[in-house]
């Protein structure tokens, strides 16, 4: 008590006040009270904090007592023409400014009661120039106080305290320009800066001249929780509390720019302030302990679990890295370190380890410096049936004969399983195609033909035999089978034709060849080999055949005129198989004829007797010929090669008829002699 305020009774320890105190000057005063026990120097001391209490004793005061306002004539209603601002030393309710007007020379005028924004509430009709004056009244929100609990001196208001300001409305000509907006309607602020950081400079021009040129800026919306003051001269908007962006992570402010024109012209803008995210938040795992199960022998990168952890933080501060910390067993797994998947990084054993307990699951931020917290992971090893079935060969090959019947046991198949009870029960099954042609016996592994087999459709089957343990897994392996199907007698050589035909020349030499047969026998080997032979049809033995190409071919000289055409009835050709088996065919063989034979007349000389006076034309005697050959070597042609030198007759070339051509005269010529030739 430097300032010697206070008394204290030293008898009963009572403090009273010796002089007045002021709220405003000092609010909180710390006394150290000393105590001694009669005359021992014995001392104890206590602080006893006096608070003071504001009471109202301080009027809102204005800067000025009066002012003056000069506004244009032709502002619109609801412009604001005057900024009335007083000031009260006095906090709480008691410093509280309400504005009011005391008295209206006009009713043109309004007044904000928070703000002290004067306002324009109709059209004002100026002349040359007109006056308006305004007692504008700052009261305080103060109320008497209420006598206080400790025994303090309490002073008794019973008024509330205001101030006025006469403000004199000059209507002169208009303020036509309002304040427009240079700064960016965008600003970013750290989350983590001090109280009174900087944050925007909000920056508006107007090109109006004096007064009307110059803006103050106010906040109109945005700033209900007080994060910032916004210098109303400068336009330095500044933070008045911390910020935190994991509370909120932007503001929008509405922002007036005001002229001091008469009447004043304003703008707005909103103005968005990004508060940028500092790493001041720890990621926080989703649980502390993981449990879950893996199974063994799973190749490496089987999926485990995956670990979640949450940051509040924004951008890099909120990206996770995860990661095992080193301890017994961590090598066996890894972990995406983005994800926070973990997977297996060997195959795991059960009969090795069974239980995995990992203490040290980390995840940090990336953010500087760097945040992290941990979690534990608790691993089961899932038993499997890790012992296959296994057959005593990887191939068999075996060989039956297509006349097997169906149902036939062809092999019985054994494999052996290690493990035990279900585990070590083998069941046998076929995979691939096997044409419907095999089954296998699930239990006992015997593989039986399930219809008639064909060595001409297929002659091998190659299939997976496999044998499965009855676990729920199904372990197995494979076996490849390969049957071989042996050749039957089942086949009959088969003719290309049932019916041949061939020709050949007369005269021919013998051992000419006529024609080629040929038979096919679907069989292999032995039972399908071909032998060929003539059956009947060649009982002077005319005709030859080779029995291993079956080549017809003549065995004497054709001739056409004793025998054109040949017939066998029956061409046989047999296989070698046992019993041997045959088919037949027909061969029509034709002789061609050869022009071997000259034309013969049916009488060496033919003797006519005519009348000399037959007319001309008259049909004297027709010659005729014959010619064993066939065809053109049997067509004969006739002709007058002597005896017609004077023309008397002609002679019809195809049918050898001899006619008059020219009138005869028996005491000219008696006789004619004519030598005709047949060709």
């Amino acid at each position: 008590d430097p300032h010697g305020k206070f008394s204290i009774d030293p008898q009963f320890g009572i403090i009273r006040t010796k002089k007045q105190l002021d709220h405003e000057a000092q609010s909180v005063v710390v006394l150290t009270v000393q105590s001694q026990l009669g005359d021992f120097p014995i001392y104890s001391s206590t602080q006893v904090n006096i608070s003071v209490t504001d009471i109202n004793d301080n009027p809102p005061v204005f800067l000025t007592e009066s002012d003056k306002v000069t506004i244009s004539h032709t502002q619109p209603p609801g412009t604001a023409v005057y900024v009335a601002h007083a000031e009260d030393k006095d906090s709480g309710l008691n410093g509280a400014i309400k504005y009011s007007i005391a008295s209206k020379q006009s009713d043109a005028f309004s007044i904000d009661p928070s703000l002290g924004v004067v306002n324009l509430t109709r059209t004002v009709v100026a002349e040359k120039q007109q006056e308006y004056t305004l007692h504008i009244v700052a009261e305080d929100c103060g109320s008497p106080p209420l006598t206080s609990l400790l025994m303090l001196t309490a002073i008794n208001l019973t008024d509330r305290r205001l101030d006025s300001l006469a403000v004199k409305i000059v209507i002169l000509d208009i303020n036509d320009n309002s304040p427009s907006f240079m700064s960016s309607p965008l600003s970013y602020v750290m989350e983590d800066v001090e109280v009174g950081f900087l944050v925007h400079h909000i920056v508006a021009k107007d090109p109006d001249e004096g007064r009307n040129g110059q803006v103050t800026y106010h906040i109109l919306s945005g700033n209900e929780n007080k994060a910032f003051v916004l210098d109303k001269i400068t336009g330095l908007l500044t933070t008045a509390q911390f910020l935190d962006r994991e509370v909120q992570e932007h503001y929008s402010l509405t922002v007036v720019a005001l002229d001091d024109g008469s009447p004043a012209l304003s703008a707005t803008q909103v103005l968005t302030i990004i508060v940028l995210d500092v790493n001041d938040e720890a990621p926080g795992f989703l649980k502390q302990l993981y449990e879950t199960a893996v199974h063994e022998n799973r190749d490496p990168g089987e999926f485990v679990t995956r670990v979640e952890a949450v940051d509040r933080d924004a951008g890099l501060n909120s990206l996770l890295q995860y990661e095992i910390l080193p301890g017994a067993g961590y090598e066996k797994f890894n972990m995406n370190s983005d994800s926070g998947e973990l997977v297996t990084a060997a195959s795991l054993d059960r009969e090795t380890q069974e239980v995995f307990t990992i203490k040290g699951s980390s995840c940090h931020d990336l953010g500087s410096p760097s945040r992290s917290s941990t979690a534990q992971l608790y691993l089961t090893v899932l038993d499997e049936n890790d012992h296959n079935p296994l057959f005593a060969k990887s191939q068999y090959q075996i060989s039956v004969t297509e006349d097997l019947e169906e149902g036939s046991a062809i092999l019985e198949l054994s494999a052996s399983d290690e493990d035990a009870g279900l585990n070590g029960e083998v069941m046998y099954s076929l995979i691939d195609d096997t044409y419907g042609a095999f089954a296998i016996n699930s239990v006992t592994g015997s593989i039986v033909t399930t219809k008639a087999l064909d060595r001409e459709t297929k002659s091998q089957y190659t299939f997976r035999a496999v044998a499965s343990d009855c676990s729920t897994h199904f372990p197995r392996s494979t076996t490849v089978m390969t049957v071989f199907i042996q050749d039957v007698n089942d086949n009959t050589p088969k003719f290309e034709q049932r019916y041949y035909k061939a020709s050949i020349w007369e005269g021919q030499s013998p051992k000419t060849d006529i024609i080629q047969v040929f038979a096919t026998d679907l069989d292999s080997g032995l039972n399908g080999e071909t032998e060929y032979s003539i059956v009947s049809g060649n009982e002077n033995a005319t005709f030859l055949i080779d029995s291993a190409r079956g080549i017809l071919a003549t065995n004497a000289g054709l001739d056409y005129e004793n025998a054109s055409s040949y017939r066998f009835l029956v061409l046989l050709a047999s296989d070698r198989g046992t019993p041997s088996l045959n088919s037949t065919a027909t061969v029509l063989i034709t002789v061609l004829d050869v022009n071997d034979n000259p034309p013969v007349f049916s009488s060496p000389e033919y003797h006519v007797h005519v009348k000399e006076s037959i007319p001309i034309g008259s049909h004297i005697t027709e010659v005729s010929a014959k010619d064993c050959d066939a065809g053109t070597n049997a067509e004969i042609i006739y002709a007058i090669i002597s005896g017609n030198d004077r023309g008397h007759f002609c002679l019809d070339g195809r049918t050898g008829s001899v006619n008059l051509t020219k009138t005869l005269d028996y005491e000219d010529t008696v006789k004619f002699t004519l030598v005709i030739q047949a060709t």
